[in-house]
C-alpha cells in the first residue's frame, strides 16, 4: 500500500471519516449529501496543502507562544471557511468549527496512528550464534 494514489484515497477516507464524525457529534454541523461531503475533503485537504503552511509562517510567534494551540485554530479557521464555501455543508460559528476541527484532527491523529503501526515492518530477529562479541562493528 505504498502507491501514492492509494496513500492519499486512504487520508481522504480517514478525513471523510472525521467530517462525518463531527457532523454526527457537533450540533452546529451539517452536511446534506455524500457529494457534498466528498468536496468538503477535497477542499479542505487543499486548504491544508496549500493556506496551513502560509497560515502557520505568519503566525509562529503566535503558535510558539500558545504551545501549539494555534495550529488549532488555524485548522479551525479553515474547517470555518470550507462551511462558508460549499453549498450543502453547514456550519453555525467559529465554536462549531473548533470542535469539528478537534474532532477531525483526533480522528486523523488515532487511525493514521492505527494505520503506521499495521504497516510498520516486524522487529529484526534476533543473532542465531549463542555467543556475544563486546566488539562494535563499524
Amino acid at each position: 500500500m505504498n502507491h501514492p494514489l492509494v496513500n492519499l484515497l486512504v487520508r481522504w477516507l480517514i478525513l471523510a471519516l472525521g467530517v462525518g464524525l463531527s457532523a454526527t457529534l457537533v450540533p452546529g454541523i451539517d452536511y446534506s449529501s455524500g457529494s457534498t461531503l466528498a468536496l468538503v475533503v477535497v477542499l479542505l485537504s487543499l486548504f491544508n496543502a496549500v493556506l496551513k503552511p502560509l497560515l502557520v509562517l505568519f503566525t509562529l510567534p503566535f503558535i510558539v507562544f500558545t504551545l501549539g494551540i494555534g495550529v488549532w485554530l488555524i485548522n479551525s479557521l479553515l474547517f470555518y471557511f470550507v462551511g462558508k464555501l460549499v453549498d450543502g455543508f453547514h456550519v453555525a460559528g467559529f465554536g462549531s468549527a473548533m470542535l469539528g476541527a478537534l474532532i477531525v484532527s483526533l480522528t486523523n491523529l488515532f487511525l493514521s496512528q492505527m494505520r503506521r503501526r499495521a504497516a510498520a515492518p516486524p522487529p529484526p530477529a534476533p543473532p542465531r550464534s549463542g555467543r556475544r562479541d563486546d566488539v562494535i562493528d563499524v
